[in-house]
């Protein structure tokens, strides 16, 4: 969830920090008091695009900062490592994003500056938008279908069906490269395999590899290392050496402890100090037998060295790569060495993934039948009860002429709002304020299944009151349960649903117009007075009286 929102000189918010709990958070305000700026704010951190002319007038650059919690930071982690940036820690992913009006932008992702197209891959982890002017994800057939994959259970199916059309592809383009591509003369043949042999001779591994590097080093610095070490030796436990009045300095403080017990310890430390300068001698010693080479043995280093260096210049500077590498030769060559056998061979692994693909796209699509009559009841009672009359929801599906990406099948969702109107694709047919209340069902059904932790409706009370901006409520607040909801609204009924409710202002100090925002949920007297103001007049004692009478329901 979004536990923090900083705002700094963002169009007309000055400095503005917020704290958020979770569960269903409210925003309210004034029309053209400044609630899409807050929108705006939560946009720029989700990723979206922004201009230079956000930048208010109270410095050079706006920035908005902001702290989400994860109870699983996997998926978040995945993303950061593919990127190179640090991981979440304690769960927390930290955003910072400026734009300045003279340099343009920076961003940080926990402290590592990041391109924008990090920060859109995380949004799509974190946070969903759901009104005017956003991306409807709705509209994608994508989402669309991973929508009704988060119904249908059968995970096992899936991840079955995934394997192997990995294996399936795999298959068609090695198929694919080997039909294309130019037979190998025997000189290429030849070259490469001296090269397989070359890497073969180094007998290589990421351990072999390791300690080659320890063994140049040593012997590069052989007569250094015996050197020193005999200096320090000597110098340790040589005639009238540290070691030798060290141990005088022993005799007489034993001598002494004997006699005082207050020297006890320190004879104690003078005692240990000589056994520890006798450890780091012998270890001195150890270190000078170790680094004896002979310069046969040096040579062989060397050459061992030179070879890595060779090989390592043209596969790659690690192990791993060399051996990459390797196995890509000898897979050429032996698909080479018999054109006809190896595209049969490939032929008949299609074939047999193509058998095992087809029982598990059946049963895909039989979940998805399921899971599709499900939800178009659901979604259907959800819609009457937020405002629709005789609304009909469908997701229509249809099978892969081929094996897919898809798991074998596709979907669309069909939308209608009005009676005696076909149901349509929803791109043709809804409305912003529609589109909010039926992704509003859509999730209400999906609560358990989304992963998605923050949720944002903007408009999803357009056009309707009453009773149905009371079930708007009811809905959010059950919504929140699974979730943490953000709503602007307009509505009194959905407000006073709120777990936290937070007003925004704008007011004129000298010649400024500035616009504030802070919680009101703990002062009843001010969140009374907003809800009244809501229903019409805040001076009036029916409004307040049924503000009260709101509160009490929510």
């Amino acid at each position: 969830m979004l536990d923090f929102l900083k705002i700094s000189n963002l169009a007309l918010i000055d400095s503005l920090s917020l704290d958020f709990g979770s569960g269903f958070i409210c925003v309210t305000g004034e029309t053209g008091a400044g609630k899409s700026v807050i929108l705006g704010a939560l946009s720029m951190l989700a990723g979206n695009r922004c201009g230079r002319e956000i930048v208010g007038n109270f410095g050079d650059a706006c920035v908005v900062e902001g702290s989400i919690s994860f109870s699983d930071a996997r998926r978040v982690d995945a993303i950061l490592e593919a990127c190179g940036l640090p991981r979440c820690e304690d769960g927390s992913l930290i955003i910072s994003r400026s734009v300045s009006k003279a340099k343009g932008g920076r961003i940080f992702v926990n402290g590592a500056l990041a391109p924008l197209s990090v920060l859109a891959k995380l949004g799509e982890v974190w946070i969903d938008f759901h009104g005017p002017g956003e991306p409807q994800k709705l509209f994608s057939a994508r989402s669309q279908l991973e929508m009704l994959d988060a119904m249908c259970g059968g995970a096992e199916t899936f991840a079955e069906y995934a394997r192997a059309y990995g294996r399936l592809k795999r298959a068609l383009s090695e198929m694919e490269e080997l039909s294309h591509s130019k037979r190998l003369s025997p000189e290429e043949a030849e070259f490469l395999q001296s090269r397989i042999d070359e890497i073969d001779e180094m007998k290589i591994s990421e351990d072999s590899i390791a300690q080659l590097e320890q063994s140049y080093k040593i012997a590069e610095m052989a007569s250094d290392i015996s050197e020193k070490s005999g200096a320090i030796v000597e110098s340790l436990t040589g005639a009238d050496s540290a070691a030798e009045r060290l141990r005088a300095c022993n005799r007489l403080a034993a001598d002494l402890a004997g006699e005082l017990e207050a020297a006890e310890g320190l004879a104690e430390r003078i005692s240990a100090a000589v056994v520890e300068i006798d450890d780091i001698s012998s270890e001195f010693e150890s270190l000078a037998r170790a680094s004896e080479m002979s310069p046969a043995q040096i040579e062989s280093v060397r050459a061992r060295m030179s070879a890595w260096m060779g090989i390592s210049r043209r596969y790659g500077a690690t192990a791993s790569a060399v051996l990459a590498a390797r196995d890509e030769m000898a897979r050429k060559i032996e698909l080479q060495t018999d054109v006809g056998a190896s595209l049969d061979r490939l032929r008949a692994e299609r074939d047999g993934i193509l058998r095992e693909l087809e029982p598990l796209a059946d049963k895909i699509f039989a979940l998805r039948r399921r899971a599709a009559q499900g939800a178009e009841r659901e979604v259907a009672k959800l819609l009457k009860n937020l405002g629709f009359k005789r609304p009909e929801f469908k997701i229509e599906l249809s099978r892969d002429s081929e094996p897919s990406g898809n798991f074998g099948s596709s979907c669309e969702f069909y939308f209608s709002a009005n009676a005696g109107q076909p149901p349509k694709p929803l791109a043709k047919v809804a409305s912003s304020g529609e589109l909010a209340r039926l992704m509003l069902a859509l999730k209400s059904v999906l609560a358990e299944a989304d992963e998605t932790p923050v949720l944002v409706f903007d408009e999803v009370d357009a056009n309707v009151g009453g009773e149905v901006g009371a079930e708007v409520g009811r809905q959010l607040s059950r919504l929140s349960g699974a979730h943490q909801v953000f709503c602007i609204t307009h509505l009194p009924q959905v407000a006073a649903r709120a777990d936290a409710h937070f007003l925004v202002e704008k007011f004129q100090k000298r010649d400024s117009t500035k616009i504030s925002a802070g919680e009101i949920s703990g002062d009843a007297a001010l969140r009374v007075s907003e809800l009244a103001r809501m229903l019409g007049d805040r001076s009036s004692e029916s409004a307040v009286a049924h503000a009260r009478e709101l509160l009490k329901g929510g």
